[in-house]
């Protein structure tokens, strides 16, 4: 097993509607003013971003997502990542109840030199750390929603 590649899954229901919950993620630009972990996202064009993360290990992590998929009627969004991470994000957001449930699956193998030094010790960590950035982006964005600035 390649202890650098990480497979990642998270379920968040949220209290909008799907068409609210897709287009607030569709705005990746956006994601750093609800979801803390993501200190920076900057656009180099229609399709593609920089993206600058950091959640509980003080180690940012900084990549290039490109767009691959977008269906707003399947409620899919899906990115290539390159750099730090290489592999792929998708989320998909389905009715759930008078709300939404949008998915997060991940596949990505770890470039980061330390990171990679300690992949074996440090993958419940990581793990963990991945956990605690995914907790607060639902936080984040489930207030937004609540706010009504979900479409802003």
């Amino acid at each position: 097993m390649d202890r650098t590649r990480y497979r990642f899954r998270s379920l968040w229901t949220l209290p909008a509607p799907p068409a609210a919950v897709y287009a607030a993620l569709e705005r990746a630009e956006d994601y750093p003013r609800w979801w803390p972990q993501v200190r920076e996202v900057r656009r180099i064009d229609d399709t593609a971003g920089v993206v600058r993360i950091r959640s509980f290990i003080p180690y940012d992590l900084t990549f290039t997502a490109r767009e691959a998929r977008r269906d707003p009627a399947a409620g899919v969004l899906e990115i290539a990542m390159s750099g730090d991470l290489d592999g792929w994000a998708r989320w998909t957001v389905v009715p759930h109840g008078t709300g939404s449930l949008a998915r997060y699956e991940q596949e990505v193998e770890v470039h980061k030199p330390l990171l990679r030094r300690f992949a074996t010790v440090g993958r419940p960590f990581f793990r963990a750390n991945h956990w605690l950035m995914m907790r607060a982006g639902r936080r984040g964005l489930a207030a937004r929603l609540e706010d009504g600035r979900g479409a802003v």
